[in-house]
């Protein structure tokens, strides 16, 4: 049985962040023995869930979805929610390769030249847009 301040260490999160996820319906909060509520194993997995999903992208949305599916096991449902997320995955790594390609040509335009205004100051220049 853990404190909420172990639990939180065991998540790799504050106290504050699974307080958090208890109010948005994420976590449960158990009742109190004495004056400390007590988590378990299975709070810490839950917990671990939650910041697993999140850094595969999920909302705390998406991941609360997810999480009341396991309980009826909808694997269609789960599915279509990760191929969604590889969607948006795809999306942002294709806006990041542009702005990473246009960084590198605005380096090697820096690099090319001794005088004038620096390309990359200028390209970030709102006045000029």
């Amino acid at each position: 049985m853990l404190t909420i301040a172990r639990l939180a260490a065991a998540g790799g999160v504050g106290v504050e962040t699974v307080r958090y996820y208890q109010r948005r319906g994420l976590m449960f909060e158990p009742p109190k023995v004495g004056s400390t509520r007590r988590y378990g194993a299975d709070d810490v997995r839950r917990l671990q869930f939650i910041r697993q999903g999140q850094a595969a992208g999920f909302t705390l949305e998406e991941i609360g979805e997810l999480l009341s599916l396991d309980a009826t096991d909808d694997r269609t449902r789960a599915r279509t929610l990760a191929t969604e997320r590889v969607k948006a995955l795809d999306e942002q790594i294709r806006k990041l390769k542009l702005a990473r390609n246009a960084l590198r040509r605005l380096a090697a335009e820096c690099a090319g030249g001794e005088s004038g205004p620096c390309p990359i100051l200028s390209a970030f220049d709102t006045r000029k847009a």
